[in-house]
């Protein structure tokens, strides 16, 4: 190969190593929409990406919506991205799309060892109450009532189902809807008036973490038990948007984490936003895996943008 070829080679290289590294998004993926159903790890680690987003010069929106008007919202393309997909519970509601092909469901989970199900205190298990099969028996002691969180959700769609199966012998039993706050505060002051309560509960969750609490047997079978959780984006949003969808197939989470997160929120009544841009000035080392292969929305170097916002 002459001098003059070889220059031209290694131009052309150069050009295509430039186009490459200045990949970036197209205008029209400037805006990422969310979907937050209220949860309080949901809300944290949509804080997270949302804070990422930001600093890579995109322009986060996060919708509170309900569970159904979600995935409603993902198939009309009104939302773009959704990071809780808990599974198995949330089969039934997630299946239609996946089926339709309007939503996709990334690969692998962003959680792991997540937990889901109907808890009571640990001193009402300590009485004899560990399973469903243990609470017909007991319908005085909880006064009818399982507690849930708000209407819509795939927990307490699981419970009516559990009433429901003439197998339990549940008749008579309602689900009280309500808000994880409200929920929560039905939890709280029972326990500290040592009063019988059957409510919804899930790992990670430190104010959960802190009580003393036995969860219920005989649930996997209706989609409760261990669990694992899942990013949903709409159909064709990783195509469309490459880096971010790049951006939102590397997010991966832990329970320590989130529960670090969670207990701000919870406990301090802060913003899961602002906890999730703190959370990361003290953990600068975990953002770099969720910046793999991610530039800013211009192309240009995405971690150095994120460091700078934490500065």
């Amino acid at each position: 190969m002459t001098f003059m070829k070889k220059l031209l080679a290694a131009s052309a290289f150069i050009g295509l190593a430039a186009g490459s590294a200045q990949a970036g998004d197209a205008e029209s993926c400037k805006a990422v929409r969310f979907a937050d159903v209220g949860w309080t790890d949901i809300q944290v680690i949509t804080g997270i990406a949302a804070n990422i987003f930001d600093a890579l010069g995109y322009t986060s929106e996060v919708k509170t919506l309900s569970v159904p008007v979600t995935y409603a919202s993902l198939k009309n393309k009104d939302i773009d991205v959704f990071l809780g997909n808990w599974m198995p519970s949330m089969t039934a509601d997630v299946t239609p799309y996946l089926e339709d092909k309007s939503v996709e469901q990334l690969q692998p989970a962003n959680l792991e060892g997540a937990g889901y199900g109907i808890v009571v205190p640990q001193y009402v298990a300590d009485a004899g109450v560990k399973s469903i099969a243990d609470l017909a028996a007991n319908k005085d002691k909880f006064d009818g009532k399982f507690y849930g969180i708000e209407s819509g959700n795939d927990g307490n769609r699981i419970i009516q189902t559990i009433i429901d199966d003439a197998k339990n012998n549940l008749a008579g039993f309602e689900l009280v809807e309500s808000s994880e706050a409200g929920m929560l505060t039905e939890a709280e002051k029972a326990i500290k008036d040592q009063k019988w309560i059957l409510f919804l509960g899930w790992t990670p969750h430190p104010v959960m973490g802190d009580m003393a609490i036995h969860y219920l047997d005989g649930v996997d079978a209706y989609g409760f038990g261990p669990a694992k959780v899942f990013t949903n984006v709409r159909a064709g949003y990783t195509t469309d948007c490459p880096n971010a969808g790049k951006l939102v197939s590397n997010l991966r989470f832990t329970l320590p984490m989130e529960g670090a997160m969670m207990a701000p929120v919870l406990k301090d009544g802060k913003d899961p936003k602002d906890v999730a841009k703190e959370w990361m000035k003290a953990n600068p080392d975990a953002i770099g895996a969720w910046l793999d292969g991610v530039t800013t929305m211009d192309g240009g170097d995405a971690k150095a943008a994120v460091m700078a916002t934490l500065q």
